[in-house]
């Protein structure tokens, strides 16, 4: 979790929105909009997990947590549960998409079906999410949207070409909607991720030895967790950053 000391007053209060925020990363900045007094909510498919997560952080944040649940590769339900999350606030005038599915795949089995389902859940919801957001974020004042992209793409990995493919657009996405919204008020910048040591990592694809040599290239020696992407999230969707739209942070240890 992100130090508590560390505080962002404009954003307590505030309507804060976010994606995949369940688990993993996303419960770590749910929590970590919570702890900084935010009206919080998030979607996820992942009922129980939710609910349990929802409940824990209501008993000791400022403002109720809401869970809302969808599937996000289906749009329509993407945008209704938005549509739901900012009724239930009130207002929205932060958005954090942090949904995504970084399953390996090899190249020679990838289908046309699994390609599509992976854009689906990696890219194609985060533009659709966000088009339904834009109603709340226009009316708020100094809104801004951070999007979770991954250094996957940086580094020639040869194991998950759709994901990759999907993050490398998620760049893209971030540039030219804080081009078309900027104008208005609205920031949208990206965080990139290195290899974050969460649980499901551990489970499906990190060992020892491979956790063991991605901090031997990191300039900071210690595995990366959920907690280090908390401040980074919060500054970016704060007035610390007002003057910031279009960027991409990159958030390794100094991998890159």
């Amino acid at each position: 979790m992100a130090d508590p000391f560390v505080q962002h007053p404009d954003l307590a209060g505030r309507g804060v929105l976010v994606t995949g925020g369940g688990s993993g990363i996303g419960a770590a900045l749910t929590a970590g909009f919570a702890a900084q007094g935010a009206r919080v909510a998030f979607i996820d498919i992942a009922e129980e997990p939710s609910r349990v997560l929802a409940e824990r952080l209501s008993r000791t944040s400022a403002n109720a947590v809401t869970y809302v649940k969808a599937d996000l590769k289906s749009v329509e339900q993407a945008q209704a549960a938005v549509r739901e999350a900012a009724s239930i606030l009130g207002s929205l005038s932060v958005l954090v998409n942090n949904a995504g599915w970084d399953d390996r795949h090899e190249v020679d089995a990838v289908t046309e079906d699994y390609w599509d389902e992976s854009q689906a859940v990696n890219l194609r919801q985060m533009f659709f999410v966000t088009q339904a957001a834009l109603p709340h974020l226009r009316q708020a004042n100094g809104s801004a949207v951070v999007n979770f992209s991954s250094i996957s793409y940086l580094l020639n990995m040869g194991d998950l070409p759709s994901y990759a493919a999907a993050k490398a657009g998620i760049v893209g996405l971030t540039k030219s909607l804080a081009g078309r919204l900027g104008p208005e008020g609205i920031r949208v910048n990206a965080i990139l991720p290195g290899m974050i040591v969460t649980e499901r990592q551990k489970r499906l694809w990190l060992t020892e030895e491979s956790i063991a040599a991605t901090v031997d290239r990191q300039c900071l020696k210690r595995p990366l967790t959920e907690a280090d992407l908390v401040g980074p999230c919060l500054f970016l969707a704060s007035s610390a950053s007002a003057g910031m739209t279009a960027q991409t942070m990159i958030i390794d240890g100094g991998l890159l």
